[in-house]
């Protein structure tokens, strides 16, 4: 591989155009009239992380102005610059520059939108009367109710929807196999659901886990730092028989072993309780979802990691011969 970007699979595999992007079929349909009328409102752009929403945002203006496209498409971070500062001088040097020659707009991507301050987005509320006729703007959004309404309705809106479980796999096999690597099934279904659909995600990981090797699910979960699923399902019936001790032993090792923070123990049990694999009454799902909303509190407040799992093991052991009782 010859440059830094192509060591980096989530760019080296990032849809060129917008035939390429896949599960977002009513948002590419829509785009791809803007591209044939040359023509287009500003944008916004919301969904989940990882879905593709910036990806398609590239892929547009590459679709409207060619492979030169980055000459007129002005991308900003906006969590990083999102002052009125930048609003004022970077969106309105570039929105003041010459438009290319077939298109008569350029176009500004906002990413991450939501995060810009409120005065910042009342800067570009103006900025986006002033200089309509020639520049389009895009915003890039998980939150979109972060968004001032004004901004909101001079844009043209698109919910990206999750990315669905074969998608993801079969791009991952894609990439396996044009990279030469080794995988087992199994490690990209645990791909899949450590990165809860987030393709960005889900390619990282599978790139960190090809430089050891085989791609297994016990590498995948040891390059996440996550504890096996049914290791953290043993630990919680183990508490649920009652035996508080080999619990606390089982968790001690879990962290360990896996260096896991108490924040990641939490929700990793969160995620269990609710898979199909555990096999508890409604009525336990609900009490132990209760208490572990209790002390992911105490834990985000700076509360001790140990003490506070100890004290849930040890409620879950009471809870757990309080059922075997009745």
């Amino acid at each position: 591989m010859s440059s830094v970007e192509e060591l980096i699979w989530v760019e080296k595999y990032r849809p060129k155009t917008l035939n390429d992007v896949i599960n977002q079929e009513e948002v590419v349909k829509r785009l791809k009239v803007f591209v044939k009328e040359k023509n287009m409102p500003h944008l916004l752009f919301a969904g989940p992380p990882g879905v593709g929403k910036t990806t398609t945002a590239h892929a547009l203006a590459h679709d409207l102005y060619g492979d030169s496209y980055k000459q007129y498409l002005l991308e900003l971070n906006a969590s990083d610059e999102r002052g009125i500062n930048v609003i004022r001088e970077k969106v309105k040097e570039f929105a003041r520059s010459r438009t290319p020659p077939e298109i008569p707009f350029k176009i500004i991507l906002l990413d991450e939108a939501d995060n810009m301050t409120s005065d910042a987005q009342q800067a570009l509320r103006r900025l986006m009367e002033l200089y309509t006729t020639s520049t389009r703007f895009i915003l890039i959004a998980n939150y979109p109710s972060k968004i001032i309404d004004p901004i909101q309705s001079r844009c043209a809106f698109f919910r990206f929807s999750p990315l669905k479980k074969e998608d993801i796999i079969d791009r991952l096999k894609y990439i396996s196999e044009n990279e030469s690597t080794e995988y087992d099934d199994e490690a990209l279904d645990a791909i899949y659901e450590i990165s809860e659909g987030d393709m960005r995600k889900a390619i990282n990981i599978l790139q960190a886990s090809s430089y050891m090797g085989k791609v297994t699910v016990d590498v995948v979960f040891k390059v996440v730092g996550l504890a096996r699923p049914r290791e953290i399902r043993e630990m919680v019936k183990i508490a649920l028989q009652g035996d508080f001790t080999r619990a606390k032993e089982h968790l001690r090792k879990l962290m360990i072993e896996y260096g896991l923070s108490g924040a990641d123990v939490i929700r990793q049990i969160h995620r269990e309780i609710f898979s199909n694999e555990m096999k508890l009454p409604e009525e336990i799902k609900v009490l132990i979802a209760d208490y572990l909303g209790e002390v992911h509190f105490r834990l985000v407040e700076g509360s001790d990691d140990d003490i506070q799992l100890s004290a849930f093991l040890a409620w879950l052991a009471m809870v757990g011969k309080k059922v075997q009782t009745t």
